[in-house]
């Protein structure tokens, strides 16, 4: 029923393609409708706290490929296990519009997306909603040249965070080396391996790290 719900849209959607202006009803409910759902590394909830609780728009746009078009429509996706954690209205026209031209995404790098105007009081604002934490940050200054990263301020490790809600990372460790000294069928080096992917995950950022599968 979803698959034959999307092709009938896609198939309105080039009928009326040459004449939008006449359907604008229509228009906008298909505009609104096919959409693909970018996930992106971050928070609302941590970032962008007056989009979820008033509904503030801020200015958002990719920040390289300017030299592309964007052939893509779609709405924004944050990395927490809620619903809210989406930004589905933007910037445009007097309403706001439902979706963000954005580009195809490759697989072999990066897509960035600037996010503008949120300032220190979206930052003070900000909580610990599913435990990410402060992200990371830079400090740029403009110059004649141009401009130059004068400092970088790293956001919270999991143990940081793990802290404030009252859980101690090296009582969590010891735990863990227990549960894993009393595993049956591991070998020294796996038991060293999962021991040391456990340090290195309280010793990590909140968010995604390194590269990601896109697949």
């Amino acid at each position: 029923a979803e698959q034959l719900y999307s092709a009938t849209l896609h198939a309105i959607q080039q009928i009326i393609a040459e004449d939008r202006a006449a359907f604008p009803e229509v228009t906008a409910h298909i505009d609104a409708a096919l959409v693909d759902r970018y996930f992106c590394n971050f928070s609302v909830f941590q970032s962008l706290p007056d989009h979820w609780a008033i509904d503030q728009l801020f200015p958002i746009m990719p920040i390289h490929r300017l030299n592309e078009p964007p052939t893509r429509r779609g709405t924004l996706q944050d990395m927490t296990c809620d619903s809210d954690g989406v930004i589905d209205r933007f910037t445009g026209g007097r309403k706001g519009k439902p979706s963000l031209e954005l580009h195809p995404v490759h697989e072999e790098a990066p897509y960035i997306l600037g996010i503008f105007l949120t300032g220190a009081y979206q930052e003070i604002l900000g909580d610990l909603h599913n435990l990410f934490g402060d992200t990371n940050a830079v400090h740029v200054r403009l110059t004649d040249q141009g401009y130059e990263v004068t400092d970088l301020v790293h956001g919270d490790t999991v143990t940081e965070v793990l802290n404030y809600v009252q859980f101690t990372a090296s009582d969590l460790l010891a735990t863990f080396r227990r549960k894993v000294s009393a595993a049956k069928g591991l070998s020294r080096q796996e038991a060293n391996g999962f021991i040391a992917d456990f340090v290195a995950g309280l010793e990590g950022y909140t968010y995604l790290e390194g590269d990601v599968p896109l697949g």
